[in-house]
């Protein structure tokens, strides 16, 4: 049974830094790219950043380069989101999503909540 567990979310004042966490079980992690999406109230679900476990190379959507860095504990099966500089239109649930990268099947977790409020 496929498990993707976020965990790490808060509420923060812009400006404030957070970690997320995504522990994964039920996987062969090497064989999946692993993301963050996040949906914010009204608004449809965006990726935010992407990991290729084999070989380490990511992507972010525009909003949050060189504000967030998305990384990997492989040994661990966990992948984090490091965010910094957060600002309000951050505020949203975060979601982890592992896709295999030949079938395409993807697994969602439960989303963590992260507020930016002042």
């Amino acid at each position: 049974q496929v498990r993707l567990v976020e965990s790490g979310g808060g509420l923060v004042q812009p400006g404030g830094s957070l970690r997320l966490s995504c522990a994964a079980s039920g996987i062969i992690f090497r064989f999946y790219a692993m993301s963050w999406y996040r949906q914010a109230p009204g608004k449809q679900r965006e990726l935010v950043a992407r990991i290729n476990v084999v070989g380490g190379s990511t992507n972010y959507a525009d909003s949050v380069k060189g504000r967030f860095t998305i990384s990997g504990d492989y040994d661990a099966n966990t992948v984090y989101l490091q965010m910094n500089s957060l600002k309000f239109e951050d505020t949203a649930v975060y979601y982890c999503n592992a896709e295999h990268y030949r079938n395409h099947d993807a697994y969602w977790g439960q989303g963590t909540q992260v507020t930016v409020s002042s």
